[in-house]
């Protein structure tokens, strides 16, 4: 499965996931291949772009709750919409707070790990779809740290509110593939803006705001490649949405391009632990699959795998099956396997060798 551009879409491309319209209704189911008349259907949408899969791919499983957890977001980010819309426009919380137990009751008690699926986006309804991956994983996060249910609540609040500030902004430059300096600024000022609408609206609960404002000072400083104020102490609703906004901001669709595979952002993030709580980040490891039985990975000395076994205490070293020797290898064994680590999910099923213009120019000439 791979991410690509409306752009570069052409006919007879196999659908990875489905495409529904701005109603909730089914257009495209998964596998079907895309005509001339679906291309311009993602187009009228405005969607960045839609996953497919590789020729030589097979259809993903799907289960039962796969598909529920599609319908929970397409539904619940109605919801979310509305309530966003509401608060910019009348300066008044209508039902967040309930909103944000449906989101708890259906993800901030689960006694299992579940596929966490990106869903495809549009400038129009960027931040919300954000939003609501967010409070969602925010939620799972939550329940394995065992905070007390008025805290996550509290945290999944902050989670849907926490980009309400780009609404202001340019919808374009949440989509823009080169966005210059000015333009950076330009969103970054509506970011920024957004904490004295929660301020305004949330006047009683002071919490809001400090959990919003330390995760935007935290991640700006991670980005920035600053260092942290040791003695800033940071809430913990703060930390939590920290992994959650960065983790669904870079494994999500995006305008800049691939977004990150799911296993190279944990990594990032495990190696970061001053910007990443990393009680939080384990949180999310056990709260979503990343490697699952018959998952294809990349190994670092160069071998491709699959992964036989995953490994619940080193997502990292699960036993694998390589490829090209037919061997099996327990990378749990570290006293056998130590040098050898996954770099990431494999990337592509196609095995064959892109080579640019002008590398088959210099081989024509050498010929």
């Amino acid at each position: 499965m791979k991410f690509v551009k409306t752009e570069d879409l052409k006919i007879g491309m196999r659908l990875a996931k489905p495409i529904y319209n701005n109603k909730g209704v089914l257009l495209y189911d998964r596998n079907s291949k895309l005509t001339q008349q679906g291309i311009e259907s993602v187009r009228n949408f405005k969607l960045i772009g839609i996953y497919i899969l590789e020729p030589a791919e097979p259809l993903p499983p799907q289960s039962e709750e796969d598909v529920e957890f599609e319908k929970f977001q397409m539904v619940t980010v109605f919801s979310v919409e509305e309530e966003l819309k509401s608060i910019l426009e009348r300066g008044k919380n209508n039902r967040i707070y309930n909103l944000a137990e449906n989101i708890v009751r259906s993800y901030g008690r689960l006694d299992h790990k579940i596929n966490f699926l990106q869903n495809l986006r549009s400038k129009e309804d960027f931040v919300y779809k954000h939003s609501l991956n967010v409070a969602i994983l925010a939620a799972m996060i939550c329940h394995k740290m065992n905070i007390r249910k008025e805290d996550m609540t509290e945290t999944v609040v902050c989670a849907i509110l926490h980009d309400i500030g780009k609404l202001t902004a340019d919808p374009e430059l949440l989509v823009k593939d080169d966005i210059t300096e000015d333009e950076e600024r330009e969103l970054k000022a509506a970011e920024y803006s957004g904490i004295g609408i929660i301020e305004s609206v949330f006047a009683a609960s002071p919490n809001v705001k400090r959990v919003v404002m330390q995760a935007y000072k935290r991640l700006d400083a991670f980005h920035k490649g600053e260092e942290v104020d040791k003695n800033a102490k940071m809430v913990t609703g703060a930390k939590v949405l920290c992994v959650a906004e960065e983790y669904d901001r870079m494994t999500a669709i995006n305008s800049a391009g691939e977004p990150q595979s799911e296993l190279a952002q944990i990594k990032i993030m495990m190696d970061n632990p001053e910007y990443f709580e990393p009680a939080a980040v384990n949180a999310l490891v056990g709260s979503i699959n990343l490697l699952n039985q018959g998952t294809c990975v990349e190994l670092s000395n160069g071998e491709k795998a699959l992964v036989i076994s995953p490994n619940d205490d080193n997502i990292f070293r699960p036993m694998v099956l390589c490829f090209s020797t037919n061997t099996i290898i327990d990378l749990a064994m570290t006293a056998l396997y130590n040098d050898i680590e996954i770099l990431d999910i494999m990337k592509t099923f196609d095995n064959r060798y892109v080579m640019s213009e002008e590398e088959i120019k210099a081989a024509v000439t050498k010929s």
